[in-house]
């Protein structure tokens, strides 16, 4: 009787082990196989974004426009490139903005900031242009 008892006592512990690793292992897997990135869908609120306050035109301009306005890459003006602005200033700054925000030429629809507000598009604008 005494036999019986310990084999169902260890069998009872061994089960309980093998659970508990079974548990460990799945929780490995799932933490190998999740994904990388997440879906950001145009339009919808992100559901962890923090209010920071709007970025400022150096910010957007290092963050997005620097890839095209920074190196000239098809036909972009470069930032504070009087020769390259200036006849895009004078049609005005109405203008500038309507074609950053709604895209013109090769430039897409606020270029590569698609979370960027009207305000922060304007801020980068007038930081390329500054002082021409």
């Amino acid at each position: 009787m005494k036999i019986k008892a310990l084999l169902v006592l260890g069998a009872g512990l061994l089960g309980v082990f093998a659970g508990q690793a079974d548990d460990m292992a799945r929780d490995a897997i799932k933490d190998r196989i999740k994904p990388v990135g997440q879906i950001h869908v145009a339009g919808a609120q992100a559901q962890t974004a923090a209010a920071s306050g709007p970025r400022s035109g150096a910010d957007v301009f290092k963050s997005s426009c620097f890839a095209c306005h920074g190196t000239g890459v098809m036909g972009a003006p470069k930032a504070g490139d009087a020769a390259a602005w200036n006849d895009r200033i004078a049609k005005g700054v109405d203008t500038l903005l309507n074609h950053a925000i709604n895209g013109f030429n090769a430039m897409p629809p606020k270029g590569t900031c698609g979370n960027c507000s009207d305000e922060e598009i304007k801020a980068a604008i007038e930081h390329m242009i500054e002082g021409l």
